[in-house]
């Protein structure tokens, strides 16, 4: 049962880290996805947009830059979740975790490029031997690496924080004292991270090699197969793999050749906007679209219809806080495509919604394939996709008229499966708990009386925690204080409710005090408090 306590801190901390990097991504693909869209030369030139998105005019300009922005913030998420799960998993002197962390990444990937030089992967002009695997090295900030998506960030997240919370008060002898403590942990991080980089280069390979062993599976397998490779992409996504998995199919022959003009084309995007782009193209190749075509009736309808589910499920007096989180996050999937927001959010409140979630999305593109609906993608399968490659190339070429009655399946299907699996289930989806605060306007007595207030509220979380001794991590995520104790049977239930909370989960050493949306104030107004005991 202890060890179960452990488990379930450990979880919560690990939760709540990935939680910054997650919330960048809508931003981030709305800039991605309107910028390459618009300064992409086929799409200007097949609709004869030149005058005003050429090279040179305004437009491009702001659309380069959107585009170079978001591509950017995903380009370097494995950095990112690297620098968030260092600062999300770190007990006390955040800062230099993240920094340990950032250079740990640097180390690893610094350690894998060089071993791939010396054993002749990577040749002296910089280009690579014919032993390399297609798809399976990257270049991670300027480094030629192994791709190792998100995975690699994560890794180095969790590892530097242990080293940070093991060594961040080391004792080193007299002649090294300069170096203890804080200024250790960089030092033991570069130290570790060069072995991992190591160990990386001989292990990661193996698992590269499942996956590109999957996709060959997928590409002999017919309608099965296009049904495999729409649930792996799915499933492969939480570990950040997925651009690994499908990017071989977009971009190599993994993913078909086809003779386009005389010229022979390989993968299946780069099939797409060569037929996009020639003028004897009478009807796209469907089993081109077959790696991409899928994803629209599940990010255009699917998972709105969940988050519709989800707002509908809540309990009545949080349904206004919760339908404008979910309508965000439901407006996002439906126009760009992105879908993080709403598939990580039940992946972490109850993974078996995410695996049914892959297993719809695989039958998405079985039907797509089956229907011979043909719309490509640049980026993600939104509705500014949808309408650039299946609405104005006209019903002949991409057959688009069959992704409506989709759309009505998986809109309303999602809608129904997951509310009645909620329901079922009891599933604690966004709104479910009782955590919601009154929303007031406040008057000028309110603010004369607010420093004692939160000082009050302060010394009555202290007090049910069981004082500064026990008290061992302090975080929170949207809405819940997430506290680590020494000692769970110190911490007073009612003295927690008096302070505010709407509710207390306790498990091992992991508390979850749950205030509602201010909770971050309330986090940063006890961490100050805490502070100010502890000089």
């Amino acid at each position: 049962m202890k060890e179960q306590g452990k488990f379930f801190a450990t979880i919560q901390q690990i939760g709540k880290s990935f939680f910054l990097p997650v919330s960048v991504l809508p931003i981030a693909g709305l800039l991605l996805g309107l910028g390459a869209s618009f300064t992409n030369q086929t799409t200007i030139d097949s609709y004869n947009l030149g005058w005003l998105l050429d090279s040179g005019t305004v437009l491009h300009t702001l659309f380069t830059v959107m585009a170079r922005v978001g591509t950017a913030i995903f380009g370097n998420l494995p950095l990112i979740f690297a620098l968030a799960v260092a600062l999300g998993m770190a007990k006390r002197e955040k800062s230099v975790a993240v920094l340990s962390s950032g250079i740990a990444f640097i180390v690893m990937h610094t350690t894998i490029s060089a071993l791939l030089s010396l054993n002749g992967y990577i040749l002296s002009d910089g280009g690579y031997s014919d032993k390399v695997l297609s798809g399976s090295l990257s270049n991670v900030l300027g480094i030629t690496s192994l791709e190792m998506g998100v995975f690699g960030g994560i890794v180095v997240g969790l590892g530097v924080a242990y080293l940070h919370n093991r060594f961040y008060k080391q004792q080193l002898p007299t002649a090294l004292s300069f170096f203890s403590g804080l200024r250790f942990v960089p030092i033991i991080s570069v130290i570790t991270y060069i072995g991992v980089g190591i160990v990386s280069f001989f292990v990661w390979p193996m698992v590269q090699n499942l996956i590109f062993a999957a996709g060959g599976l997928v590409t002999n397998s017919g309608y099965a197969g296009t049904f495999i490779f729409g649930f792996m992409e799915r499933a492969l996504i939480p570990f950040g793999l997925h651009h690994i998995f499908y990017i071989p199919f977009w971009q190599t022959a993994l993913g078909g050749t086809a003779v386009i003009d005389g010229v022979t084309v390989a993968g299946a995007q780069n099939i797409y906007f060569a037929e996009l782009a020639s003028p004897n193209t009478i009807r796209f190749s469907v089993e081109a679209c077959r790696f991409m075509t899928g994803k629209y009736a599940f990010m255009m309808a699917g998972l709105p219809g969940a988050a519709y589910a989800m707002y509908k499920m809540a309990l009545p007096k949080n349904k206004k806080i919760v339908g404008g989180l979910l309508l965000s996050a439901a407006l996002t999937s439906f126009l760009t495509g992105i879908t993080e927001p709403i598939e990580f959010t039940f992946l972490f409140i109850a993974p078996g919604l995410y695996i049914l979630h892959c297993g719809l999305a695989g039958l998405s593109f079985l039907l797509t394939h089956l229907l011979n609906i043909c719309i490509g993608t640049t980026f993600s399968c939104g509705l500014i996709d949808f309408t650039l490659y299946g609405l104005l190339q006209g019903a002949s070429k991409t057959n688009w008229i069959m992704m409506l009655p989709l759309f009505a399946l998986y809109g309303v299907g999602y809608y129904f499966i997951f509310k009645s699996l909620i329901k079922k289930f009891n599933l604690a989806t966004p709104g479910r708990e009782d955590e919601a605060q009154e929303i007031k306007l406040y008057t000028k007595e309110d603010f004369k009386n607010r420093q004692h207030n939160e000082n009050n509220v302060s010394e009555l979380i202290l007090q049910g925690v069981g004082g500064v001794e026990n008290l061992v991590d302090i975080d929170c995520c949207a809405t819940r204080l997430r506290l680590t104790v020494n000692d769970s049977r110190l911490v007073d239930e009612e003295l927690l409710k008096q302070s505010g909370s709407k509710g207390n989960i306790i498990k091992g050493t992991g508390v979850q005090v749950i205030y509602g949306p201010q909770v971050s104030i309330i986090k940063s107004e006890f961490e100050e408090y805490v502070e100010e005991l502890s000089k």
